[in-house]
């Protein structure tokens, strides 16, 4: 008989790492975790893990003759600035990888007769505005609005949201006898910091970069303008989101796709606070054409009011608590250790 797990993809990743962490002290059923790397020592034991790539269909083969998935977190993605580089990568990653993991857990809910629930990490990268006129008039993004990606990775997600939504809505491959289909649900992240490691090549890495660098007392040039805005949340509340919207029942959700957030700051404010906390701290700014255009696109600030109905969503922690109770001392106890 197979065994009853949650697959994580991606696991070795910033979220992956957070939400393994997470889920093996809140969870009774076992981890089963992928990824190309292998995972921290300090996670080996909490997780039964597989290094291999989720765009071998084999592999997967091997995997659900052994296990059956009750929920997947697929967070396995090539991030936004290695994307516009490699976009055909991006594309065979983000999407092809995605497309086997719907098929897979689409089967699994057909033959177990009840659905597996796929939660998808989504991006603020979904959004494209034309100009810095047009960003600085916008009030928060609804989930509707300006949904005209300038990225390869924005564009990716933006594509899986929709395959998800097909797949649990209008997949028409079933057993006139069996019309199960797997529950798809999705959270649109604004930009991520973690204390816990280190930024990992998303565009929006200049401010967890340069509390990183700060706490080790190295010099960074920040790769955006001092005027530059996006929205932030940091980890526990992105974890938070994922395993709130996994708790739901699936009559409560309106929308395939969640916007969630919790406070937006210009990089010149979030290098005042890191400056509060380091202040031999050596923060430059130097724009990097590319990578200050997509930022550019992107929204200022998100309404998450959809999640905060639907599902009771609200951040624990806002631009205080997160500097003052997580970010600061929790950067400082990693490096001092």
């Amino acid at each position: 008989m197979r065994k009853k797990v949650i697959l994580i993809t991606g696991a070795a990743g910033e979220i992956g790492q957070a939400l393994v962490e997470q889920l093996s002290e809140s969870q009774s059923l076992a981890l089963v975790t992928i990824d190309l790397a292998a995972m921290p020592p300090d996670l080996q034991e909490r997780c039964t893990h597989f290094q291999g790539n989720i765009l071998d269909e084999q592999f997967f083969g091997r995997m659900v003759s052994e296990y059956e998935f009750e929920t997947i977190y697929h967070l396995a993605a090539l991030l936004s600035t290695r994307s516009e580089f490699t976009p055909a990568l991006a594309h065979q990653v983000n999407v092809n990888g995605t497309i086997n993991l719907l098929n897979l857990a689409a089967e699994q809910s057909q033959w177990r007769r009840k659905p597996v629930q796929f939660i998808f990490p989504s991006s603020i990268a979904i959004y494209g505005l034309p100009d810095l006129d047009t960003k600085a008039k916008q009030p928060p993004l609804r989930e509707w609005d300006w949904n005209y990606p300038t990225t390869m990775y924005g564009c990716t997600k933006l594509y899986c949201e929709q395959l998800g939504a097909y797949f649990s809505k209008s997949f028409r491959q079933l057993a006139e006898d069996n019309p199960i289909k797997l529950d798809f649900r999705s959270v649109r992240f604004p930009g991520l910091i973690s204390a816990s490691t280190i930024p990992s090549g998303g565009t929006s890495d200049y401010g967890p970069e340069m509390l990183h660098a700060a706490a080790q007392g190295e010099d960074y040039n920040c790769f955006v303008r001092p005027d530059t805005v996006i929205p932030f949340m940091v980890m526990p509340d992105a974890i938070k989101s994922l395993l709130l919207l996994a708790q739901v029942p699936a009559e409560s959700l309106r929308h395939h796709a969640y916007n969630v957030t919790s406070f937006s700051l210009t990089a010149a404010q979030f290098r005042e606070r890191v400056m509060d906390a380091f202040p031999q701290a050596n923060i430059s700014f130097e724009p990097d054409v590319k990578r200050q255009g997509i930022v550019d696109t992107w929204p200022a600030a998100l309404n998450d009011s959809a999640a905060r109905e639907d599902w009771n969503w609200a951040p624990e922690y806002d631009v205080d608590r997160s500097f003052d109770e997580y970010l600061v001392p929790s950067i400082q106890q990693r490096y001092l250790a």
